[in-house]
């Protein structure tokens, strides 16, 4: 056994000696019980190992190559206890042992990881019923990849008021963060992370937990501080559209430092929460403008119905005490009037009524979609004239939260088919085609809304709320005139998950 060399010998082929020597890639051979018996001095640098520790010592390498590239991956542990991740082949080599050729892809799995977790956190954003919970998912995420701690990710409004946590992951439960974290700032500590938002650049600051531990002014979170172990901190700015939202805090496993790498996965990953943040605001600022909207719209059927007829049964009253006052009044025509006046207050009533269920419609019970409409659209003919048809072939069992916004659409189509179309008939169709459940309010009027633009669900808000009601729960909603005359609105959810779905 040869083991007073370090690198691997061809006694043919003196070139190929040389060449195996300066090769970036390891070279080993190993004797037939699997022991290293010689190594080039790439595979010595790879191994993180002097040659007298190897020598004679059993390789990881085994001979059966699997795979289809023929390669196999496996963890060696160098002098200094990291881990390494080492991809190799293995052939015979005529002697009984075997030729190794093997490289170190240690950084290449950590990319690939980094990216896997990059698009779990890309695909929370898209999936997520909450902020919070999408944010939380990305801290964890960032811990659970890299070399990290703890993660904090902290919505900034305005640097002087209180931050907003969003997402947190490592530090245990802390509910009075935000608290503490004021304190700390009132006694002057140096928040470095503000640093990040002001610039919108990434800080790194190396050692910062012994800076923490040892400031007095940092005292309020020193409980917090101290539950991870970490070293290093990174405050990496979330912007989107040119505009820092926030920062990722992420605090550094002792020993490790925030290399490149790392600081371009930060940087992906504050991207997407960026994204998450804007995306939320953006759609709290759409249903604040879309309650505002209702309302108008609720003060503007109030004034056009129930008012005007208030205002015209004033002036009946008005007209009616003019007729008790003369000497001489005729019963005839005064209880005429009296009939006219109870039967607008009794439309008058009638309208009240209707506008007061459109602000408090009844949700379906247990998820009963059909029992709902079904009740909805006997109310709307009795009251109308309107001949309603349910056709329902299937009953879904939903969730209250699909099934109270599919309810919502059926009565804003029913509504908008009473007051504009000018229809005979109106047909709600509930069915399940193609792995989807489709809900269709068809009306056979005229064909037209005079408060909507040609593209329907560009417009009206009416329109618009059945749209987000839909792609609330992944699906898609249009409107518009039929060929043949009338107005269809058409609600298109994909069956999978929505069976027993909770809000």
């Amino acid at each position: 056994m040869h083991t007073d060399v370090t690198t691997v010998p061809d006694r043919d082929e003196p070139g190929a000696a040389a060449l195996v020597a300066v090769c970036a890639d390891g070279l080993v051979l190993l004797d037939s019980d699997g022991r290293f018996r010689s190594l080039n001095p790439a595979a010595l640098r790879l191994l993180g190992r002097p040659a007298d520790e190897l020598l004679g010592v059993r390789a990881p390498f085994v001979p059966a190559p699997v795979g289809p590239s023929g390669t196999r991956t496996v963890r060696w542990t160098g002098a200094d206890g990291s881990a390494r991740e080492l991809r190799y082949r293995a052939a015979p080599d005529g002697t009984g042992g075997l030729a190794v050729w093997f490289s170190d892809v240690t950084d290449r799995l950590a990319r690939q990881e980094r990216l896997t977790a990059i698009v779990r956190a890309a695909a929370g954003v898209a999936e997520a019923g909450s902020l919070a919970g999408t944010l939380d998912a990305i801290a964890r995420e960032i811990i659970g990849t890299a070399h990290i701690a703890a993660a904090q990710i902290l919505a900034v409004d305005d640097p002087a008021a209180d931050l907003q946590v969003l997402g947190m992951a490592g530090f245990g439960a802390a509910p009075d963060f935000v608290r503490r974290l004021r304190a700390c700032r009132e006694g002057g500590a140096d928040i470095r992370f503000l640093e990040a938002y002001a610039r919108g650049e990434a800080v790194v600051v190396p050692h910062r937990r012994a800076a923490i531990m040892a400031d007095p002014a940092w005292e309020p979170l020193h409980e917090i501080m101290d539950r991870p172990d970490w070293d290093g901190f990174v405050a990496m700015p979330m912007v989107v559209r040119g505009t820092t939202v926030g920062v990722i805090n992420a605090y550094y496993e002792p020993d490790e430092a925030p290399d490149p790498s790392s600081l371009a996965f930060l940087e992906a990953m504050a991207a997407h929460a960026a994204v998450a943040v804007d995306t939320a605001r953006l759609v709290a600022r759409s249903r604040s403008d879309a309650r505002t909207a209702e309302r108008r719209r609720l003060a503007r059927d109030l004034h056009d119905s129930v008012v005007q007829q208030l205002f015209s049964i004033r002036m009946q009253v008005s007209a009616l005490q003019g007729r008790l006052d003369r000497s001489d009044p005729d019963p005839a025509r005064v209880l005429g009037a009296a009939t006219e006046l109870s039967a607008m207050s009794a439309d008058a009533l009638d309208d009240l009524r209707l506008l007061v269920r459109e602000m408090h419609p009844a949700a379906p019970r247990g998820g009963d979609l059909v029992e709902a409409v079904r009740t909805h659209a006997s109310e709307v003919q009795s009251r109308t004239g309107l001949r309603v048809d349910v056709v329902a072939p299937v009953d879904p069992r939903l969730g209250p939260g699909v099934a109270d916004d599919l309810y919502r659409t059926v009565r804003e189509a029913l509504h908008n088919a009473v007051k504009h179309a000018g229809a005979g008939t109106v047909r709600v169709r509930i069915e399940r085609s193609d792995g989807d459940l489709v809900v269709e309010v068809a009306d056979d009027g005229s064909g037209t809304r005079p408060a909507d633009p040609p593209a329907g669900l560009s417009g009206g808000l009416g329109l618009v709320s059945m749209r987000e009601r839909a792609e609330r729960w992944g699906g898609a909603c249009s409107a518009g005139p039929r060929p043949d005359g009338g107005w269809t609105v058409r609600t298109v959810l994909p069956v999978a998950g929505l069976d027993e779905q909770e809000t």
